[in-house]
């Protein structure tokens, strides 16, 4: 902690995640307590969520929309750690949001003292020893929502274990993603007469997203047509390069296949050599914001997306998707977005930590690709074949939809610990 509290105050200004993730925590107990004077009444219960970064910020966001609905009467406080879900953060509508400080004694004390938290909910899986502590020992409840810990999830290592255990063990709602969850979640130490099912409340959110989108706006309305179009989301380096060349021999059989793709960090670094490729190749590309202008653009083979935040509408368009991540490092993300339009779903071998991407497969709905030959293979037969596109792109969304109802039942748990604590 002196050293994390001493890194906070020398990082420097910078584009790095981490010096970033440091500098953003400098004054930061102070504009929280600045922030609590200003609009928290101690009279009102508060429930404060907490969700590292985006992901778990979209399993947290349903829950913390649903309890505004219910209970008007409410206040909420939500924190994050990543700096990559400082925007989003926004989308929750929090009375308070911010960073969580590191998990000192006296940050958390501080935290404790200004939020005035009638529960504490961490989202999916990291929790914070001490500040469970603290907020046990003042007889706040804790919980833990969307809970899931993957068969080969470091936190199951002997000495996450030694480190952990009276923090887990000392949570007083626990809400699983599903029984196999729950039963590791156990092991870790959670105490099985707080653990229920709940389910996953990104299935929730991604289908309510689905059935709201505005087939109107200018954005998709530039980009609708008639052409067979892979939407290919959240790609890194390593998905592209199997996924562009798949792409250019599928276009030999299928010459009017259109690719809209949306890497993960869509910079000028990683654009670049997607327009070289494309240019390289012989088809036509164009940036979503040209295209969106220009009506020539638009009929471009390649749309290339130049910002985030659209990407969940965008798979509106697809007849066949793309999830990066199964090629890279850092694992694959999202699956159940384009499944919740029912388009079938294509991604590389590295899906094992992805509950979603199993049950999809088993479902039916998405195919695994270990290479270019596998992902040209399965574009030609979505795009050739109505049926099998049909087919898979219904088993898709069908799964989506028998997943959905986590939200009320996460609800439900946070309520059972307010009327606990009040």
């Amino acid at each position: 902690m002196l050293a994390a509290r001493l890194a906070t105050q020398l990082a420097p200004a910078s584009g790095s995640k981490l010096w970033r993730s440091l500098a953003a925590r400098r004054g930061l107990l102070e504009r929280i307590t600045a922030a609590s004077r200003a609009v928290r009444t101690p009279s009102r219960p508060l429930v404060w969520m907490h969700a590292p970064s985006v992901g778990e910020g979209l399993q947290a966001r349903p829950v913390a929309h649903r309890l505004r609905a219910l209970h008007p009467e409410l206040q909420l406080a939500y924190t994050f750690f990543s700096p990559s879900a400082e925007t989003f953060s926004a989308s929750v509508g929090a009375d308070i949001t911010d960073y969580l400080p590191f998990d000192g004694r006296r940050e958390a004390d501080a935290m404790l003292d200004a939020l005035q938290p009638s529960v504490l909910a961490f989202v999916k899986l990291d929790v914070w020893p001490t500040l469970v502590e603290r907020a046990t020992a003042r007889g706040i409840p804790v919980a833990l929502l969307s809970a899931t810990l993957a068969p080969r999830s470091g936190r199951s290592g002997a000495m996450s274990r030694l480190l952990l255990h009276e923090a887990y063990s000392a949570l007083e709602g626990v809400g699983a993603i599903d029984q196999a969850n729950a039963d590791r979640l156990v092991a870790l130490g959670v105490r099985p007469d707080v653990l229920e099912v709940t389910g996953d409340t990104r299935f929730d959110q991604v289908w309510d997203r689905a059935q709201r989108v505005d087939e109107r706006q200018p954005m998709l309305r530039a980009l609708a047509g008639t052409r067979p179009t892979l939407v290919a989301g959240s790609t890194w380096p390593a998905d592209e390069a199997v996924l562009l060349e798949a792409f250019a021999r599928a276009r030999r059989a299928e010459s009017s296949l259109r690719l809209i793709i949306a890497p993960h960090e869509p910079t000028a670094t990683h654009l670049g050599p997607i327009v070289a490729w494309a240019l390289a190749a012989g088809v036509s590309c164009a940036t979503l914001s040209l295209a969106e202008s220009d009506r020539a653009a638009s009929q471009s083979d390649v749309i290339l997306v130049d910002r985030v935040g659209v990407l969940g509408d965008l798979y509106s368009l697809a007849d066949v998707a793309f999830v990066g991540g199964g090629f890279h490092a850092a694992g694959l993300h999202s699956v159940i977005e384009p499944a919740a339009f029912g388009a079938p779903v294509l991604f590389g071998p590295g899906h094992d930590m992805s509950r979603e991407a199993g049950l999809l497969i088993s479902a039916g709905g998405a195919r695994v690709v270990r290479d270019a030959g596998e992902c040209e293979a399965a574009l030609r037969t979505f795009t050739a074949n109505s049926v099998a596109r049909e087919t898979a792109g219904a088993a898709a969304r069908d799964l989506v939809q028998s997943e959905l109802g986590a939200t009320e039942r996460s609800v439900r748990l946070v309520q059972r610990l307010l009327r606990a604590r009040l």
